[in-house]
């Protein structure tokens, strides 16, 4: 691993009067620059490559006369010709509760016609039916005639047949899937569904003050430990019929993963038990329901759906993606689900496939290999096991493979390099290089540098964080310390690569040491780091976050009487631990819609890593931030949306109820109406009462009045 280190050599007085005055010959970014978008001439733009037209032709689009073209790009010779996209096929869409119907020739047609709306209207493979959900029954409905077709009859305020209950949608199938709950068979003959019975997952109210009496928003949320949606998933034939229950117990405490379809298009359905540290795949029989076990994985902690299972061609097996070896790794596996061979293997970490080339049998996949901080681009050879580095230099390289893998762009950068763009082929050469985005004044402006440093956790585990320095540093002088972090399994934010936020200049140039923090179970350590945290969420990581920050104070150059950190979500959770369980160590904080107690959380994320509150009391009593509430002697800032259907406000009025006993005193802001973050007219009052907190309680200046007015 490539790292600079920052020592106390490096801020010496000569150090320090060389950096002024080569920092003299240049000039800062200005408030209207970084948050009023005034043109700086520091970046130019990339070219705008998204995907491929085929094996040796990449897409590129152009602005012409106001409008954007799209070219095809020989990889070879860089010769370009105008690329005609190929029609997306037939599109629906639903207008005033009703499915409308384009077809491929841009004819549009109306399909439905009711007062209950249609949800999530899907066109079948042979492009001949529209399936769809309505009051929480399952349709189709047949697009050449128009006749319905009605799936399911007990669709209810409990029951729903193809729309997901809500702990599928946050946290199994995911907020892309928009609640859906259906896939069709490959070959169109049938609709594979999901049935949620919520009659027994308890009703969370959430509160709504508009208008004169106000409202209750009830969803049925199971909470750590609480009841689950019952499950069952089935198949029904295209015409209409009975549907055929997979063979599973429906009264058992389980989940169930997205179904995949194999080529030949036999149902593949994903299942764990409530423990979440045994996943199983189960080939579906068509004719009577029955499963056959393909796949069988068990850890000790907790093991993660698949989203995508890769298959090859000629019926040779398939590609699954593991962390059992406490390292994500590929391992080929035949039909039948026996192991071929494992294909890749050490301490390092597979990301993603990429690309297959079934014909010369090499598997294309991104990694953190060459440095857990950075991402690259590699080749495996089905046959021989070989791995070949295909990108280069100490790099983090973002790629756009070609559908075999003949050839990819790559758009790379490190923290000391803007984000360039190359072609290369797949013997890893360049073939030409494509832009810059390092724009002609970039070199006029002092423009604060951000660093990789190591730091050293009380049980031995090396992790690495990011530091900006401030701009015109004083020799002598002490600077606050503004730590971002996130904090949740697998989600850590230190890589190297180039950042482009402006703000981070603004903060550097005001005098704020800005620092990115990755704990154990970020990511940077595979599933192995992950692992300490099992049963114990939020405490390994406070503790890293807190011997981060204690290296911090020890240096020369920080005000060890501010030490502010700043999340959400997890994030703000984190932040809720550093002011009471860390507060020896970090005096400010802004929480943000934060998690205050891991039984206040859904059942499926929090048991992932938890286990149940009935089989794990002492972990969530010692991983809440009040069990440590009376530690509190900073100042903490926490916000709340009144509207969070994710991590409820309840979360954080809970804290504020337990600091108000105790008499402390706090921060706390409300967003009326706002969901789980948010991008509304909130959004700038929210950044500009952030600012106003670092202002006030960091910089101890007057909050600018640029801000107020922007």
């Amino acid at each position: 691993m490539h790292i600079t280190r920052y020592g106390t050599a490096c801020f010496t007085v000569l150090g320090l009067l060389s950096l002024s005055l080569q920092a003299q010959d240049k000039k800062d970014l200005t408030f209207r620059q970084i948050f009023k978008g005034e043109p700086t001439g520091l970046y130019q733009p990339l070219p705008n490559i998204k995907g491929w037209a085929d094996e040796t032709h990449y897409i590129q689009y152009r602005t012409e006369g106001g409008t954007s073209k799209a070219y095809k790009v020989d990889a070879a010779t860089g010769k370009s010709e105008p690329y005609i996209t190929p029609p997306e096929g037939a599109t629906v869409t639903v207008r005033n509760n009703d499915i409308f119907y384009t077809s491929p020739t841009g004819t549009e047609s109306q399909l439905t016609s009711d007062t209950a709306q249609e949800k999530n209207p899907t066109i079948s493979p042979d492009g001949k039916y529209v399936a769809f959900t309505r009051n929480n029954d399952l349709y189709a409905v047949e697009i050449a005639t128009r006749k319905e077709i009605r799936y399911t009859t007990d669709g209810s305020d409990v029951i729903y047949n193809g729309w997901a209950s809500w702990v599928y949608y946050e946290e199994i199938l995911g907020r892309a899937s928009k609640y859906r709950a259906f896939w069709w068979s490959k070959d169109s003959r049938y609709i594979a569904y999901m049935r949620f019975d919520d009659s027994k997952v308890p009703v969370f109210p959430i509160y709504s003050e508009k208008g004169q009496h106000g409202y209750l928003e009830n969803t049925r949320y199971p909470k750590a430990g609480d009841t689950n949606p019952g499950v069952k998933i089935g198949t029904v034939p295209v015409a209409g019929g009975a549907t055929l229950w997979a063979d599973f117990n429906e009264n058992e405490d389980q989940y169930f993963g997205a179904p995949f379809f194999t080529p030949e298009g036999r149902l593949w359905v994903q299942w764990m038990p409530r423990d979440q540290n045994n996943l199983k795949i189960y080939e579906i029989n068509p004719e009577n329901g029955r499963k056959t076990e393909i796949y069988d994985e068990k850890q000790q902690t907790w093991i993660d759906w698949y989203e995508d299972i890769p298959f090859l061609t000629g019926n040779k097996g398939f590609i699954l993606k593991s962390d059992k070896s406490g390292w994500a790794h590929l391992y080929w596996h035949n039909m039948n689900g026996s192991l071929n061979k494992q294909l890749t293997n050490g301490n390092w970490t597979v990301k993603d496939i990429r690309a297959i080339d079934n014909k010369q049998q090499l598997i294309y996949f991104t990694a953190r290999k060459e440095a857990s901080t950075r991402i690259d681009l590699y080749q495996v050879s089905l046959k021989t096991g070989a791995i070949t580095r295909l990108t280069f230099g100490d790099y983090l390289h973002n790629v756009d493979v070609s559908p075999n893998g003949s050839y990819f762009v790559t758009s790379y950068s490190n923290l000391a390099t803007p984000t360039r763009m190359a072609l290369l082929n797949n013997k890893g050469k360049v073939i030409r290089e494509l832009g810059d985005s390092k724009g002609g004044n970039f070199d006029q402006y002092n423009y604060a540098a951000t660093k990789l440093q190591q730091y050293k956790t009380r049980d031995g585990l090396e992790l690495p964080m990011t530091i900006t320095m401030p701009l015109h540093m004083q020799p002598g002088k002490k600077y606050p310390v503004l730590i971002s972090i996130y904090g949740g399994p697998d989600a850590g934010n230190v890589y190297d690569m180039w950042r482009t936020p402006l703000t981070t200049q603004w903060w550097a140039k005001e005098g704020v040491i800005q620092v990115v923090i990755d704990n154990r179970s970020s990511g940077q350590l595979g599933k192995m780091g992950m692992n300490y945290i099992h049963r114990k969420l939020g405490l390994h990581e406070i503790e890293d976050y807190m011997d981060a920050a204690s290296w911090l104070r020890s240096q020369p150059w920080v005000d060890s009487a501010k030490i502010c950190i700043t999340g959400g979500s997890f994030g703000g959770y984190m932040t809720c631990m550093a002011l009471t369980y860390g507060a020896d160590v970090f005096t400010h904080g802004m929480a943000n819609f934060a998690v205050t107690d891991w039984r206040l959380y859904d059942s499926h994320y929090t048991e992932r890593y938890m286990d149940t509150p009935q089989d794990n009391a002492e972990g969530y009593r010692l991983t809440s931030p009040m069990t440590y509430a009376d530690r509190y002697k900073g100042l903490i800032r926490i916000v709340h949306g009144t509207m969070d259907d994710n991590v409820h406000m309840q979360n954080s009025i809970q804290l504020v109820d337990k600091l108000e006993n105790l008499n402390k005193h706090f921060e706390f802001m409300v967003y009326p109406g706002e969901r789980h973050g948010w991008r509304s007219i909130k959004s700038l009052h929210s950044d500009n009462e952030s600012y106003r907190f670092i202002y006030h309680n960091l910089l101890e200046r007057p909050f600018p009045k640029e801000f107020e007015t922007r």
